[in-house]
């Protein structure tokens, strides 16, 4: 089972292949933002890696980021745990204004993940 780290919060064991945000919320107990129910299309899910960032992001990610020129985070909705990783949650819902952190993500990527 992969280890994910959470900045200030602690290391959780997490199935392999879960996703990112999912993890975060599930096993860390994060109130971690995904208003969009983790589709790639708002970026409130967005994470900073300290260590154990995936090589491989999908085009949605990749389109979205780059249409909103941000750099240096990535959104957790598009990632799957299959390694160790360690993470900085920067869009929690504490603090931001919001009523509730989002319906919850799907089990799977989504939208269907295409790989760059």
């Amino acid at each position: 089972m992969p280890k994910l780290t959470v900045e200030g919060i602690g290391e959780f064991e997490v199935p392999a292949g879960k996703r990112l945000v999912l993890a975060l919320t599930d096993e860390a107990g994060v109130d971690q933002l995904h208003a969009c129910g983790g589709g790639a299309r708002c970026t409130t899910c967005k994470v900073e890696f300290v260590s154990g960032e995936p090589e491989q992001m999908t085009v949605a990610e990749r389109q979205l980021l780059d249409a909103r020129g941000l750099t240096g985070v990535r959104l957790s909705c598009q990632i799957a745990c299959d390694g160790d990783m360690s993470v900085r949650c920067v869009s929690r819902l504490e603090g931001s204004g919001r009523q509730d952190a989002g319906g919850r993500p799907a089990d799977e990527i989504q939208p269907e993940p295409e790989w760059t």
